[in-house]
């Protein structure tokens, strides 16, 4: 990956991925749209709740299960389908047209402010839905690695920590310049 950077020349945000880093986002981003669609239409009853889920759409009111009944009837549906969205940006920016593909199948990815915020957006999401899986619940979890499948998704977790950090500094230099 070369990470992002402020485009001097278009304003926005520049970065370049591997082949595998960008199949790697896009796989992580149809499952988090995947999973955002899923938490609009989910029925809120406690017990049977996906943690994932969950933690994409908290409860507005933990001490007040009929109020955040309530809150998730009103607004599930609607904070979901922007988080898919939100993915889907990620998914169309790291799957450009065929004649901007680079001979060695990396990606180029130009976004501008509007796509930037959603790339946050999806990335903060995608990091909740692995950090629920592999049961990290505050800085500094190592959560439960136990074989190849967990310990490449906290590897994913890591990674994408550094996405977003490069895309957030790469986003202070472009609003300087």
């Amino acid at each position: 990956m070369r990470p992002f950077r402020a485009d001097r020349r278009g304003g926005g945000v520049h970065a370049r991925f591997e082949a595998g880093e960008a199949e790697v986002l896009r796989r992580f981003a149809a499952v988090a749209a995947e999973r955002a669609e899923r938490a609009g239409s989910e029925t809120r009853d406690g017990a049977t709740a996906d943690p994932t889920l969950t933690r994409l759409l908290p409860d507005a009111y933990p001490d007040d299960p009929e109020a955040s009944a309530e809150f998730h009837r009103f607004t599930a549906e609607r904070l979901a389908e922007s988080k898919a969205q939100n993915a889907r940006t990620v998914i169309d920016s790291l799957s450009g047209p065929a004649e901007d593909a680079r001979p060695d199948g990396s990606v180029e990815v130009r976004l501008d402010g509007e796509q930037a915020q959603a790339w946050l957006r999806a990335l903060t999401d995608i990091r909740l839905a692995l950090a629920a899986d592999l049961g990290i619940e505050h800085d500094g979890d190592e959560g439960d690695i136990h074989d190849l499948e967990s310990a490449t998704r906290r590897a994913v977790y890591d990674w994408l920590a550094a996405v977003q950090e490069f895309l957030i500094l790469a986003l202070a230099r472009a609003e300087r310049h």
